[in-house]
């Protein structure tokens, strides 16, 4: 679990270092799974997708389907919430900078934990 948190913070300060967002970590972020529900759990519920059954939100099928996730997961991750992809509605003029990080790690969190 150590791990994982200590990925999650490497990976919001770099992104911290191109975005000039504030890092957040999920885990500290009780937000997180809020704005998860109210935006997202209508067809990723669980992590799963009610749409496109195979394109979940659970780490195999984030590293086979979201493009760069093996390289830079959360920016993967952020980029998808913002501009969307086929059936998938954009979030940047709907959720803010902060918002959109927010859930970014808690996806990615949860997803490492085997939703």
């Amino acid at each position: 679990m150590r791990i994982i948190l200590l990925k999650i913070l490497l990976l919001a300060i770099a992104l911290f270092r191109l975005t000039s967002i504030h890092p957040v970590l999920a885990a500290e972020a009780p937000n997180a799974a809020k704005i998860f529900n109210d935006n997202c759990a209508a067809c990723h519920i669980g992590g799963g997708n009610i749409l496109i059954s195979q394109k979940t939100l659970k780490k195999e099928a984030l590293l086979k389907y979201l493009e760069n996730y093996n390289r830079d997961a959360i920016q993967a991750i952020i980029h998808q919430v913002q501009n969307g992809k086929n059936a998938m509605p954009a979030f940047k003029s709907k959720l803010s900078a902060q918002e959109i990080l927010e859930v970014a790690a808690y996806v990615f969190q949860k997803a490492e934990q085997g939703w």
